[in-house]
């Protein structure tokens, strides 16, 4: 047969888009669109699945390397015709052209897969993507989970739109990204289509597997929880202002920037929640009024805004994503009544003066890239900002960052550039003091 599929541990010269997270990405091509077609037997562990892959040549190519992890490939096509070959290592799928591609021109990749899905884990990063429950799943992408369900040129640049569609038990409620479309009693299984229109990272895509009651919430824009049957009252308590922080987030950064927004409360107990594009996941041990947890509900939901709609293009940039939804939680206890975000502020200033100043802000490191210092020296670097151009000058800013980054990829150098355009203040020394030197800077006086 002329395609065939080697697995094979060799060297190679496989493509590595991101130093945080090697082995993952091809930055020669790009995803426009991900049709996800996945069968999941929950006694057994089971995927089979079919991804349908628009993609467009971003310089020319005689193979497309895709991130994919722990699970076989018994189909490969593209534009319908064989490949030449296709080869399975290392975690990827390298799939040999019959011709080159130049650059600019698009294709469609088809991969049949299946197997046992588990987590990847990585000395630095941890352990992320698809994981058994007691009884369900989660997925949990970040930062390099995705290979783990679905075969994916799997860097945080690279956004696309996504359908997806999980067969699985019929007792079980399947939530994923974005809108659902059907849910379909097909013999012994149900089908859940869910559409995901605004552009996603692939770490930022889930499924989300339970046996769930599915609740819908009052809210200024669509929203939902999908919640163990014997949650009480403990939803109502970590969950019950969700609506008015969506309104106070809304004023703040600007609308919303997806269609819908949902959280999912598993049975099993989580250490931290789950970031995801448009939905929020969480253990059954964060139904508390207790602010560790409110603030957490706050930090997920800022993340839509920061993280999700606007995304950094490397992992080198984190504390665009942390820092801001870390302030969030600082900005929702001041709306809401409890401390300003100036006493917040000065606390967490305190405690991060008292440890080790080894962290540089805008490169700290996979080691250090979710280290709690990048979120709160992040956090304290935007109530820098604030405090030295004033909240009208502030706010203004956020809102027109999320405006004119929505759907795309940022830098922390686009945002020192975009600052300097959209206030009169000279920030310059200010951002390289707080995120190019190790040296914790003092906080402004406040006026």
């Amino acid at each position: 047969m002329e395609h065939h599929l080697v697995k094979l541990a060799r060297s190679s010269d496989l493509p590595t888009a991101d130093a945080y997270v090697p082995g993952h990405g091809d930055p020669s091509w790009s995803a426009t669109h991900y049709a996800l077609d996945l069968t999941y037997d929950l006694a057994g562990n089971r995927l089979q699945g079919q991804a349908v892959i628009d993609a467009t040549a971003e310089e020319e190519i005689e193979r497309v390397v895709l991130d994919l992890a722990h699970l076989d490939v018994s189909k490969v096509s593209i534009d319908g015709r064989a490949p030449a070959k296709y080869v399975t290592r290392q975690g990827r799928l390298v799939v040999t052209l019959r011709d080159a591609l130049p650059a600019g021109a698009t294709f469609r990749l088809l991969v049949k897969y299946d197997g046992r899905p588990k987590p990847v884990d990585d000395k630095h990063l941890g352990d992320a993507g698809w994981e058994e429950l007691e009884d369900g799943v989660i997925v949990a992408g970040q930062p390099h989970g995705a290979p783990t369900w679905f075969p994916c040129n799997d860097r945080p640049s690279d956004k696309a739109t996504y359908e997806i569609v999980v067969r699985t038990h019929p007792d079980y409620t399947v939530v994923s990204n974005g809108r659902l479309r059907s849910r379909q009693r097909r013999g012994s299984t149900v089908s859940w289509s869910y559409e995901q229109d605004e552009p996603m990272a692939t770490y930022l895509a889930t499924v989300q597997i339970g046996r769930y009651d599915v609740r819908e919430l009052e809210s200024p824009v669509p929203m939902t929880a999908a919640v163990p049957a014997d949650a009480g009252s403990g939803f109502e308590a970590a969950f019950g202002r969700q609506a008015e922080m969506m309104s106070t987030f809304v004023e703040l950064f600007g609308p919303y920037p997806f269609g819908s927004y949902a959280v999912v409360v598993t049975a099993d107990d989580l250490e931290i929640p789950l970031e995801s594009q448009s939905l929020s996941t969480f253990g059954r041990n964060f139904l508390t009024d207790d602010w560790d947890c409110v603030r957490l509900v706050a930090h997920e939901l800022a993340h839509q805004w920061f993280g999700n709609a606007v995304t950094l293009g490397s992992w080198r940039d984190i504390w665009l994503h942390e820092g801001f939804a870390c302030y969030s939680e600082w900005l929702w206890s001041e709306a809401s009544g409890g401390e300003s975000a100036e006493t917040w502020a000065r606390r967490h200033h305190e405690r991060l003066a008292e440890l080790e100043q080894d962290l540089v802000l805008s490169d700290p490191g996979p080691e250090l890239m979710f280290d709690d210092r990048v979120y709160k020296r992040g956090a304290l670097t935007l109530h820098a900002v604030r405090l030295t151009v004033g909240d009208e000058a502030f706010f203004s800013l956020l809102r027109a960052w999320v405006a004119e980054h929505r759907g795309g990829s940022v830098s922390t150098a686009e945002l020192i550039a975009f600052a300097a355009r959209h206030t009169d203040a000279d920030l310059g020394a200010l951002f390289d003091a707080w995120l190019n030197e190790t040296a914790l800077p003092d906080l402004p006086d406040a006026s």
